[in-house]
């Protein structure tokens, strides 16, 4: 049976052996060499299965850890292979692993293997069965390529790039939504092209289909994956999210714009956001009735409200047939005349201007 071992791409220790099937807990210890107060001293669990080849990897401590850029989330997990790189904190201190026989003889941490796995034919013969049943690792690639749902090529996205090597499998019984384009967020909030503010608790991204002209997220580090998960201790969290948010707001160039900052009831994306969205809405990823009635209607909640529901009840209650809401006719949030197509709505909305 092959060895697995965790390989350290920085080379400031040996490399860990991972016995098969047995659950190995690393963070800031002596072994790693981590001193980073932000990396628990119980960080990740990893569990090697020798014979299929790879490590399941799951995250124990507050504080993100990821998988090739994607965040596992506290309490997530994910596969790890050959190739794959894990970051063990705030994409800090990079591992590798390898399976080999003879590994145990040495003791300096090779370079990273070449990613080699996942040939461009395969790539190719993906994309061709991209309508098919997808499986686990299929649905993982695909997030990876389309980190939101919508796909608008050429408008405010801008292209994927093709992979040239698997992405983590995502462990269904774990990671929500089993690595469908619902957790393309996780992947968005590491990209430093979409970041425009970070610190310890939140990440403010640009949505990369605004609905508007200025349109940012303010997502938690913490992985929750939505408003029903929220409970009274994540008060100070949202307070701090919708602190941040005015920021943004104050900060923009455009005095003369309005915003607003809300959640959606049910969003169709995993891990809590706050929407920060001017309410101009002169974007052409503005294109149908659910876009409009999610940010015009009562399915967009307020975040004070939302605040104040953990303050009082300790939980956050979505009222039923909130997704009617998205099928109601187009009616400008100005002054409410109702608008036959999208079109119309948009012209209509020029008369409001300075709104």
């Amino acid at each position: 049976m092959p060895s697995c071992w965790l390989v350290s791409e920085d080379g400031k220790h040996k490399s860990i052996q991972l016995p098969h099937l047995q659950a190995v807990v690393l963070g800031r210890s002596p072994e790693t060499q981590i001193k980073d107060n932000k990396c628990s001293r119980q960080q990740v669990e990893l569990k090697a299965d020798n014979n299929k080849g790879y490590v399941i990897v799951k995250q124990l401590g507050v504080n993100p850890s990821s998988v090739d850029m994607a965040v596992i989330g506290k309490g997530n997990q994910v596969k790890m292979r050959a190739g794959h790189r894990l970051h063990m904190v705030n994409q800090l201190y990079p591992y590798t692993i390898r399976f080999t026989e003879d590994f145990a003889n040495s003791c300096k941490a090779p370079k990273r293997p070449h990613q080699h796995e996942y040939s461009e034919e395969q790539a190719d013969a993906s994309e061709a069965h991209r309508n098919k049943r997808q499986t686990p690792e299929h649905t993982e690639k695909h997030t990876a390529q389309h980190p939101h749902r919508e796909k608008e090529p050429g408008k405010c996205g801008g292209s994927s790039p093709g992979l040239s090597y698997k992405r983590p499998e995502p462990d269904n019984d774990h990671v929500e939504g089993g690595g469908h384009w619902s957790q393309g967020l996780k992947v968005s909030m590491q990209d430093p092209k979409l970041q425009v503010h970070k610190d310890e608790q939140v990440v403010v991204i640009k949505d990369k289909y605004p609905k508007a002209q200025y349109h940012w997220l303010v997502l938690p580090w913490e992985s929750i994956p939505n408003l029903k998960a929220l409970r009274k201790e994540h008060k100070e969290l949202l307070v701090h999210m919708q602190c941040v948010g005015q920021r943004m707001v104050d900060q923009c160039p455009a005095k003369h714009l309005h915003f607003r900052m809300g959640y959606h009831a049910i969003p169709s994306m995993s891990h809590v956001h706050l929407h920060v969205i001017s309410q101009d809405f002169d974007s052409p990823s503005l294109k149908n009735k659910k876009h409009w009635n999610s940010f015009t209607t009562d399915y967009f909640i307020e975040s004070q409200e939302v605040i104040t529901m953990l303050e009082k009840h300790g939980k956050v209650t979505i009222k039923e047939g909130m997704t009617e809401l998205l099928k109601l006719p187009l009616c400008c949030h100005v002054c409410k005349k109702e608008q036959a197509t999208i079109p119309k709505l948009k012209e209509h909305l020029k008369c409001h201007s300075k709104v």
